[in-house]
């Protein structure tokens, strides 16, 4: 009897010289760019305790997103879900999408943002600067869905940083984040931090953080802090995922409506829910105190970092990130009139802050 021939059946897509090439612009840009500085902010009232910002702002595009989105083409990329010509897509009117709209345009992809119609003009001219186009949508709740169907009808991909942030990062290392920060502690007077202060966006930043201490047998723990109208932290308390919230976050790059799937509770070990007003505040406080100008997503992690400074009792030394630079705010957070129109007293916050830096005590 003769043998039955194999039956064999191969893609019809073959572009794996551009992926090649694709691949190696994006390695040669964290080559350039992974590494960011590590800055020591001390704290007069509090000798023994050392904090540190990682400031994410000296990216090529401005922000901590930066990271991920170049790890989010390296996912599609390496999964073979992204090819010559593809048409990227992504849920996101904020600094992802801009970090992304600047590796599309590297890559020669066409990219569309699926916004929210209220997303700031600075933020949707950043995007169309880079390259991409913005879609907008009336109900913000509605971006999840519409990012699917537009990448459905364009035969595109979508990135979905909200399911795939947690993924898309080698969180053992390959200088990620959290390898960066340990490196750069290496020769300080605290070098394995007491915590990391770092607020819930996709939920990405927090996992990586929490699952390299774990990998690495450190000791330091991860606190993630979360803006008004945003889930994560109900979800964090309550130990399941908290209803949709309409109202939506005010502090923009964090806080979200739904806890997303990035988000990973158990590798977390403390979260707080800071006011908006406190956030806004903070920035203003680092800008007044350090002259470094940060957005308010930088304000929220430093407002916790400020209280956990303040009830350690032994010493040692507690890093929290700045995300993005406060220059993309100018006109909003750093406006006193546009402040005082959100319905926002900062002096209280600031007063809280104030004390705790000169004397070592927390009352807020």
């Amino acid at each position: 009897m003769r043998a039955e021939p194999m039956i064999e059946h191969s893609s019809t897509r073959d572009d794996r010289d551009w992926s090649s090439a694709a691949i190696g612009k994006l390695r040669a840009d964290q080559n350039r760019s992974a590494d960011t500085h590590l800055v020591a902010v001390p704290i007069p009232g509090l000798p023994d305790v050392d904090l540190y910002l990682k400031d994410e702002s000296t990216h090529p595009t401005g922000s901590l997103k930066h990271r991920l989105a170049r790890s989010l083409f390296l996912y599609g990329l390496c999964s073979g879900l992204i090819g010559e010509g593809t048409h990227i897509v992504e849920a996101s009117s904020g600094s992802t999408a801009v970090s992304e709209a600047y590796f599309a345009r590297m890559l020669g992809l066409p990219f569309t943002a699926v916004v929210a119609r209220s997303t700031s003009r600075s933020k949707v001219d950043l995007i169309e600067f880079y390259g991409g186009r913005c879609h907008f949508v009336d109900d913000p709740a509605l971006v999840y869905e519409e990012s699917r169907r537009l990448a459905a009808d364009t035969g595109g991909h979508y990135m979905d940083q909200f399911t795939f942030a947690e993924r898309a990062t080698d969180w053992r290392g390959n200088n990620n984040i959290a390898e960066s920060i340990f490196e750069q502690m290496t020769l300080e007077r605290h070098p394995v931090p007491r915590w990391i202060t770092v607020g819930a966006g996709t939920g990405g930043t927090s996992a990586t953080l929490g699952r390299y201490v774990r990998y690495q047998c450190l000791d330091t723990r991860i606190a993630v802090v979360d803006p008004e109208n945003s889930v994560f932290f109900r979800s964090y308390r309550d130990g399941e995922p908290a209803a949709w919230n309409g109202d939506g976050s005010r502090i923009e790059g964090i806080g979200r409506p739904r806890c997303e799937p990035s988000f990973l509770p158990h590798v977390v070990d403390r979260m707080a829910a800071v006011p908006d007003a406190a956030s806004v505040a903070a920035a203003h406080f680092l800008r007044d105190r350090t002259g470094a100008l940060a957005g308010p997503s930088t304000g929220t992690a430093l407002y916790l970092a400020t209280k956990l400074a303040c009830e350690m009792d032994a010493p040692g030394s507690i890093v929290s990130l700045m995300c993005d630079t406060g220059v993309r705010y100018l006109p909003t957070y750093f406006d006193s009139e546009w402040i005082a129109a959100q319905g926002w007293d900062l002096r209280p916050y600031l007063d809280v802050l104030e004390r705790a830096w000169d004397s070592g005590e927390w009352t807020g």
